[in-house]
């Protein structure tokens, strides 16, 4: 589910001009005052968003072809998560994602996907599984020949003409189509593919990118993507990574800061356009590309589609900055929320290392959520706006939770933790409370008995977005720069986001970093602050 605000009595969305008391996901504000510290103590606990129904051998096959098809082993049909039961796969290790894309908001149905998957079998496989929820598959092809299919829950088995041998490299093309469903939840709302005004808003956390394309939908398992989306002539698609074609503008401008100078180079203020889109003529439908070649989870990924003002521009590192937002959100300055995003990325770097992507930057929508999610490269938030603050926490994903990406979801405080911890820091660079008093504030209160009660290293699946792993992930990383002084500890910090760039990583490996670099046995208290109930000495 993504970085949101919670709905229900113990929650409450802010008004313009107002700060949320608090944020899920990887956007959840500080407290503020006694408010925020009583909705502490009355906030409930968060559960996973979406639970998957197992595969079922006796459910019916779809679109079977005639003609052979491989006997034999088959992959796992999980990857074996207990916080999210039937995500992922296993059997194979997925290299790329082409997904081309036909996405009318309007349409009976709202899309028609070809997904070519490139993969590698990691075992002898006659029959893999793939993750897909809701939608109907024309066809499947394994290495240009026709593969059967059959479904069961949130499972699409595909068994290939002839058996794939352990470190094949094979391709998968799947044609399908429908109206993607939003995922539901009591406690953690609705998520996946939202519907909105004038298009769509994609954030998928963690379990929503099945619903609009097969997958290995599980975070274990990155891959970069390529994305040709097609919409109706008016509309804008605004994907991960990077466009293929240079920007044209469709949305209107957006009101600019007052004096602005009208530079677009490093660190001034951007053009004007919309990435990605080609328009075609006075045709009805305009087609964008866009390339993710770093490695990226599947609930990361976003196409998120409607009428959009955009700035572009780069930091004065060089990193290309793409900030979008939909103009009938009066409450957003797009110039300002994109000279943040460009600050911000500039100013992480300095802390955590150089920035692990090509692009940056943000999308709000006008979707009617509570919520932000860092999809990688291009976080998106709803219609309630971006805080500076939530900008920090979604931008400091980048690094942490997007280019260093958990292994399994018991280690989610690796994401959530630090990108509080990254929050609090731009707080205090902004004038706010420093890091020490929002330690200090939660340590002390007598309302915080949900933070020592639910430690944060295996928080369990109903606590799996609980304040734990957000607050007292974050407090944990405070108390690291106490205990080994602050040159180590952003020495550690960077030592963890270079050596495990672009790739998965457990809660051990970074005790073991933190050991290695500041030359300290920091087990105990890491044992202290991740594992044990209890407040922690200081």
């Amino acid at each position: 589910m993504p970085c949101a605000y919670p709905a229900g009595q113990a929650w409450r969305v802010h008004k313009a001009g107002e700060s949320p008391i608090r944020r899920r996901h990887g956007s959840r504000t500080a407290f503020r005052g006694a408010a925020g510290l009583a909705a502490l103590a009355v906030a409930g606990s968060l559960t996973a968003a979406c639970q998957l129904t197992p595969f079922d051998d006796d459910a019916g096959s779809s679109g079977s072809p005639s003609g052979s098809a491989a006997t034999g082993p088959a992959g796992p049909t999980s990857a074996g998560d207990d916080y999210v039961p039937g995500d992922g796969n296993g059997g194979y290790d997925v290299q790329h994602y082409s997904l081309k894309l036909n996405i009318d908001p309007n349409a009976g149905e709202q899309l028609k996907g070809t997904a070519t998957i490139t993969a590698k079998a990691t075992e002898r496989l006659a029959r893999f599984n793939l993750d897909l929820s809701g939608l109907k598959v024309a066809s499947i092809k394994v290495d240009d020949a026709p593969a059967r299919q059959q479904r069961g829950g949130s499972e699409l088995e595909v068994t290939p003409a002839k058996p794939l041998r352990k470190g094949a490299q094979f391709t998968t093309v799947i044609e399908y189509s429908g109206t993607p469903e939003p995922v539901s939840d009591p406690v953690l709302g609705t998520y996946g593919w939202i519907r909105t005004s004038d298009g769509v808003f994609v954030a998928c956390q963690p379990s929503g990118a099945q619903t609009w394309f097969p997958s290995n939908d599980h975070p274990s398992d990155k891959a970069t993507f390529d994305f040709e989306i097609t919409v109706p002539q008016g509309l804008t698609a605004i994907a991960n990574g990077e466009p293929a074609t240079p920007p044209t503008g469709t949305g209107g401008d957006a009101p600019g800061l007052p004096g602005a100078p009208p530079s677009t180079g490093p660190g001034g203020p951007p053009s004007t356009g919309v990435p990605g889109v080609e328009p075609i003529g006075h045709r009805a439908r305009t087609t964008s590309k866009w390339h993710v070649k770093a490695p990226m989870a599947t609930y990361l990924a976003t196409v998120t589609v409607g009428r959009f003002d955009v700035r572009t521009g780069r930091t004065k590192s060089g990193v290309e900055v793409i900030s979008a937002a939909d103009p009938t959100l009066s409450m957003v300055n797009l110039d300002a929320f994109h000279g943040l995003n460009t600050e911000i990325t500039d100013e992480f770097a300095k802390l955590f290392g150089p920035y692990p992507f090509d692009s940056s930057g943000g999308l709000v929508d006008n979707a009617e959520v509570g919520f932000a999610l860092e999809t990688q490269t291009r976080p998106v938030y709803g219609s309630f706006g971006a805080e500076p603050t939530i900008v920090a926490h979604e931008l400091a994903h980048q690094w942490f939770g997007d280019s260093v990406s958990v292994t399994g979801w018991k280690d989610i405080w690796l994401n959530e933790g630090f990108a509080t911890y990254a929050e609090w820091l731009w707080e205090e660079k902004s004038g706010g409370r420093t890091v020490q008093e929002q330690f200090d504030e939660r340590y002390k209160s007598p309302l915080a008995k949900d933070l020592w009660d639910h430690p944060p290293g295996d928080p369990g699946r109903k606590q799996m977005f609980g304040r734990s792993v957000y607050d007292r992930g974050g407090m944990t990383l405070v108390a690291l720069r106490g205990r080994v002084g602050e040159e180590t500890f952003y020495k550690i910090l960077k030592t963890w986001a270079d050596e495990k760039r672009h790739s998965n990583a457990t809660t051990p490996q970074f005790i073991e970093t933190a050991n290695k670099v500041s030359g300290k046995k920091l087990n105990s208290f890491f044992d202290d602050w991740l594992y044990e109930k209890g407040r922690p000495a200081r």
